[in-house]
């Protein structure tokens, strides 16, 4: 490996472990502050930090890697994201940071829904809080692998250390330093992916001998065809992928940590566009990065490899450390906040709850911290398949906690009929119709479920479905649940 990249990754990991000290001085001594950052988040922060750990690798491999093999047709998949992005600050940003505060100022995904629907025997709690920590596990070995394949082709080193130094800098920062570290180093982490994703499509652009519509036709007609092999269904597959926005807690619960709603409008707008700008850049780093690769006669054996190849190829030393720093930077800001809301769960929803309820701050902190750990450990365990698929992992997580959580989160926001028993009946049927979807051995016409149409569709309309269904068969909300809504929407409309 070159100086200059080396000095460039030095640097980088020296401020993230920087700022997580910075962090553990700052808000960590009691559960709120290492949890939620104090609900004092600036909304250019939240703003960046929801967008950087909502895109981790596979914004910079994943999203590259599919425009690389399909071509166009893979451009639905970004259309969808934002869509739904921006439904996401539009519907539930302002709502959620009004309500969970009301609900006895909740501090995790399981508290709101438990406080919302007064979940005295804990039912609602227990099956959210499993939810997220099974497909959190899930969705986080995706980064874990994303990080051993970064190291294994640009530094030569083997794929289970590059698993160990990706995650071992991730758990230190967050370990010591929290929500407010997370939040910091997702700041920092997306103002590096957005100048890397700004450069690297326009560098292999200027290179390219050739028009790219003729190199694509050339490489491979279909690539130029916004119709894919799926046709109709294929694109509704793809955009679906937004209607996940409303039911990811790494992401919804930047929205609870901001100091005020007011607050909200400036963070759409810097969320949104930060987001579009970066969507478009994977989408040419792949585009270009096939056009390149074939005028070039450039073996490219993982697609998911190609802004590490451009990187490499076509920068000075310094600026391709940059650019892997980039890599990492979307990588881990989605580990540490994927790492956090599951050590949340499990210190608040199981030991909270379970083992000590009286446990001061202090022990709370220190639980939270061995629980990052040991989710760590759990995705280092399942991301030695080297095989895996960054995108693939990544799906199946977003599809589940888009069914699970989606449509609870949106109606507990907007419907004030919903109960208790239809938010419990609408999340087991959500993440029951996706692990259905994926691993039952169905097939229609000789093909799986999962490869007809992507599983949150079903998951998000029976889920909605169980939602409507269940709590209008049901008795109504309690008077009590009746007027903490009512001073929910009095605080939202003030």
């Amino acid at each position: 490996m070159e100086t200059g990249t080396l000095v460039s990754l030095v640097l980088y990991f020296i401020v993230m472990l920087g700022i997580g000290l910075y962090a553990y001085r700052k808000s960590t001594s009691d559960v709120s502050g290492y949890m939620l950052g104090g609900r004092s988040l600036p909304p250019s922060v939240a703003a960046l930090s929801a967008g950087a750990s909502d895109m981790s690798g596979w914004i910079l491999m994943g999203l590259p890697g599919a425009m690389f093999v399909t071509g166009f047709s893979s451009t639905w998949i970004a259309t969808g994201l934002i869509i739904g992005a921006w439904l996401n600050y539009l519907l539930v940003a302002p709502r959620l940071r009004v309500y969970t505060e009301v609900a006895n100022d909740a501090i995790t995904i399981p508290d709101y829904f438990a406080n919302r629907f007064e979940d005295r025997g804990n039912a609602l709690r227990i099956v959210s809080a499993l939810v997220i920590i099974v497909f959190f596990t899930l969705y986080t070995s995706s980064g874990v692998v994303a990080g051993g394949k970064l190291f294994e082709s640009s530094f030569g080193m083997s794929y289970e250390s590059g698993l160990y130094i990706t995650t071992g800098v991730v758990v230190l920062y967050t370990l010591f330093g929290g929500f407010l570290a997370v939040s910091l180093t997702d700041f920092v982490q997306g103002c590096i992916m957005f100048v890397a994703l700004i450069l690297v499509p326009l560098v292999t652009f200027s290179l390219l001998d050739n028009p790219l519509s003729v190199t694509l036709n050339e490489l491979n007609p279909q690539m130029m065809t916004w119709i894919g092999a799926g046709g109709a269904i294929g694109i509704i597959s793809a955009m679906s992928w937004g209607l996940g926005y409303f039911g990811q807690p790494h992401i919804i619960v930047r929205f609870m940590s901001v100091r005020s709603v007011k607050d909200m409008p400036v963070a759409r707008r810097i969320g949104m566009s930060w987001m579009i700008i970066a969507a478009l850049g994977a989408v040419f780093t792949g585009l270009f990065g096939a056009a390149y690769a074939h005028e070039k006669n450039l073996v490219v054996d993982d697609p998911e490899t190609i802004f590490l190849i451009l990187s490499q190829l076509l920068f000075h030393p310094l600026i391709a450390g940059f650019l892997l720093a980039a890599i990492l930077a979307a990588i881990m800001s989605t580990i540490s906040s994927q790492l956090l809301v599951s050590s949340s769960s499990l210190t608040e929803d199981f030991y909270k709850i379970f083992i000590r309820r009286d446990a001061t701050d202090k022990e709370l902190v220190l639980v939270g911290r061995v629980s990052v750990a040991l989710v760590a450990l759990c995705a280092i365990y399942l991301a030695y398949d080297r095989d895996s698929s960054i995108l693939d992992l990544v799906s199946n997580a977003w599809a589940g906690f888009g069914a699970a959580f989606g449509p609870l989160v949106l109606f507990s926001l907007l419907w004030k009929r919903m109960n208790f028993a239809g938010a419990l009946a609408g999340m087991l049927v959500g993440a029951g119709t996706v692990l259905i979807w994926i691993y039952a051995p169905i097939q229609i016409n000789g093909q799986s479920l999962s490869s007809l149409i992507y599983e949150i569709v079903p998951g998000f309309v029976l889920s909605s479905i169980a939602i409507v269904v269940v709590s209008l068969i049901t008795d109504e909300p309690s008077a009590q649940i009746s007027d903490k809504f009512a001073e929910y929407e009095q605080e939202l409309n003030a």
